[in-house]
């Protein structure tokens, strides 16, 4: 076959193999067997392994995926992806619609209701109907190049059915990647043999998978995707509704559920709701809800957006997932300043598609207060579909088990316990050298919100322990790469790495040591204000109860903690074992020009996409300015990241000057 046949060949068995997969995925309407399909793909294979120069980048034969060589770049999304706020009632449902109808100023209005799928959001990008990109959501407005993978998605059309291929020249949708129940288990199945860790749930899966390295693994594991929403367009014919939009796509080749549903009025909205929530185990995937939209798109530009999400859009959360289960045990568990928590210790059960094991307790309190006791049966519940709580015993234990009392002496150590004077709930562990506090402490140091050494987590300060080559905080700094490499899983670079971060940690600002050295009742933002009224360790060391309680929001509870932590020669000596490591231990001076903000209060609410709470909040104070908890009429900034919460609502009704994350980053740069 000459070049001219072969070229015409894989033209026509690719436009065939894509028609067969809109069939398949888009129309539920297979009309060839999977045998028939493999050897179409068989054949392109071939012929474009004799004629590689014929291969197109969205050949189907490129579904198979392949090795990458870097990890994802970061791309821009031409429109923002927000996210959504949510309801969690009938009666939320209402107001939000009361809302939106004062708005829209008495016009009739219709939704379209789609499920909440639980999987991964992604930005399918499109020039002259071919695929040019898949993105995460990431942050809303970049997110992570995924297009080798996204085109091993065989739900995801790598050519769109279109009419005429010069009129749409650019379009941009946004979709959900996910992994079907099915898929997920027979998944997790295979890694189960493999001796691999297995997948939490779905939604993990799907994550994972879309940002391999190696897209050939990728196209084995049977993802999915809906197309839910449209971003941005150009050329093609207008799109007036949401609803127009899912049937023009459904044209193009895109799959969108079935189940989605065009609401007249908001009983009908509520009716949907309701009934998805009460079938939502039957669907062969994982739904966490419902997504109810304003239908007419001139109507969802009028209604437009807040910082984080749109107005004429909610999220309806169905209720959390609750089951039953036995309270095999309930064990206590030692902190860093040596607080006893009790824990159950569960018989595994599944709940939202995760196994729990265990749930808190809290303290024994609360352990009185529910009653609950080894052996009972309790009714678990994922709070928000993430963290396991017990409501409640929902049968006790037949026999002579009694409810736990706090210990008289250290499960871990046998030392004797103290209750704690400040908080009535709190009993401690007295013994200094108690290993669990070490650990714990150890672990609490090198977080990022304290001194940041990535690569020191909980694994490795256990073994580091058990070596005996940390017996204090201070002993971080005296590691050596020989100490590092006896780590599982440590060799030459990541030892390197470590050492690195350890090294870079020297230099963190005073606020950051204090919190760090896990003194009782001091937490960031007293450590803060500690650093920035003493500037060294030395001073604080030196402070008196008076001097502390001069400081704002220092009491004669965080005073005691504090002339009582520095009194102790145990503590005097691991400050200067620190100082013999060459930390710095002084709050580091503003720069000339750097005080632009001084006297400006900020409050944080939502979260940051950029960086973290923390790091805005130091930058906020290393410019002069002042971190609040709380907004007041006092309140000069307040900064609403993703999903703020009630302090943005009274900012709002406050009137107050509210950034969204660019204007921030726009005023802490101009104050530089």
């Amino acid at each position: 076959m000459d070049k001219t046949k072969a070229a015409e060949k894989i033209k026509n068995l690719s436009r065939l193999i894509e028609e067969h997969n809109y069939k398949y995925y888009t129309l539920s309407q297979p009309v060839i067997s999977d045998k028939e399909y493999d050897d179409l793909i068989r054949e392109l294979v071939s012929l474009e392994n004799n004629f590689p120069e014929l291969r197109s980048v969205n050949s189907p034969s490129q579904r198979v995926g392949a090795k990458l060589e870097k990890a994802a770049d970061t791309v821009n999304h031409k429109t923002k992806m927000y996210s959504l706020d949510n309801t969690y009632s009938v009666e939320e449902i209402k107001l939000w619609q009361q809302r939106v109808e004062k708005n829209i100023g008495g016009e009739e209005i219709e939704y379209v209701c789609e499920l909440k799928i639980d999987g991964v959001s992604v930005c399918l990008t499109y020039e002259k109907g071919e695929l040019s990109l898949g993105a995460t959501r990431g942050d809303g407005l970049t997110g992570e190049d995924v297009t080798p993978n996204i085109r091993t998605v065989r739900s995801v059309p790598l050519n769109l059915n279109l009419s005429d291929k010069g009129s749409l020249m650019f379009l941009e949708v946004r979709g959900e990647v996910y992994i079907n129940r099915k898929s997920f288990l027979e998944l997790n199945k295979s890694r189960e043999q493999e001796g691999e860790t297995l997948f939490a749930n779905p939604r993990n899966a799907a994550s994972g998978t879309l940002k391999l390295l190696d897209s050939r693994i990728t196209a084995q594991r049977s993802l999915d995707c809906f197309i839910h929403s449209f971003g941005s367009m150009e050329g093609g014919a207008e799109i007036r509704s949401q609803w127009e939009f899912l049937e023009r796509a459904r044209k193009w080749g895109f799959c969108v559920d079935k189940r989605s549903g065009l609401c007249k009025s908001i009983d009908e909205v509520i009716e949907y709701c309701l009934r998805q929530q009460k079938e939502r185990d039957q669907l062969p995937y994982e739904v966490d809800g419902v997504v109810i939209k304003v239908n007419s798109l001139k109507q969802q530009e009028r209604l437009g957006s807040t910082l984080k999400s749109p107005r004429w859009a909610v999220a309806y959360k169905f209720p959390a997932r609750q089951v039953t289960t036995k309270v095999e045990d309930i064990v206590i568990q030692v902190g860093r300043t040596g607080v006893l928590t009790p824990v159950a210790e569960l018989t595994p059960v599944e709940c939202g598609g995760v196994v729990i094991k265990r749930a808190t307790l809290h303290n024994f309190d609360e352990v009185k207060r529910l009653k609950v006791k080894k052996g009972d049966r309790v009714l678990v519940e994922r709070a928000g579909d993430v963290i396991p709580k017990i409501v409640k015993v929902a049968e006790a234990a037949k026999g002579k088990a009694s409810i736990l009392f706090p210990p008289k002496v250290c499960p871990e150590c046998g030392s004797l316990i103290i209750k704690d004077k400040a908080q009535d709930v709190a009993y401690r562990c007295g013994n200094l050298n108690c290993p669990k506090k070490l650990e714990a402490g150890l672990i609490h140091f090198s977080s990022r919100a304290a001194m940041d050494i990535e690569g020191l987590g909980e694994a490795s300060v256990v073994q580091l322990i058990e070596k005996k080559y940390l017996r204090d905080l201070a002993d971080i700094y005296f590691l050596t790469k020989e100490n590092i490499l006896t780590l599982d899983l440590f060799k030459d670079k990541k030892a390197d790495n470590l050492l690195k971060a350890i090294e870079r940690s020297k230099s963190k600002p005073l606020s950051r040591f204090i919190f760090g050295l896990g003194i009782i009742n001091v937490g960031e933002k007293a450590a803060f204000n500690l650093a920035k009224n003493f500037n060294s360790i030395d001073a604080l060391m030196g402070a008196t109860a008076d001097n502390l309680k001069n400081i704002y929001e220092v009491g004669d509870v965080m005073a005691e903690s504090i002339t009582k932590y520095f009194k102790s020669e145990r503590s005097r000596s691991l400050i200067e074992k620190f100082k013999k490591a060459g930390l710095l231990l002084k709050e580091v001076e503003q720069k000339t020009g750097q005080t632009l903000l001084r006297g400006k209060k900020f409050v944080f609410t939502g979260e940051l996409e950029s960086y973290s709470r923390l790091q805005a909040a130091e930058t906020v104070r290393e410019l002069g300015g002042d971190v609040v908890s709380s907004v007041s009429k006092n309140t000069d900034y307040v900064v609403a990241g993703k999903e703020p919460g009630s302090k943005y609502d009274k900012a709002v009704a406050l009137n107050l000057t509210i950034l969204n994350e660019d204007k921030f980053k726009e005023l802490i740069d101009g104050s530089k």
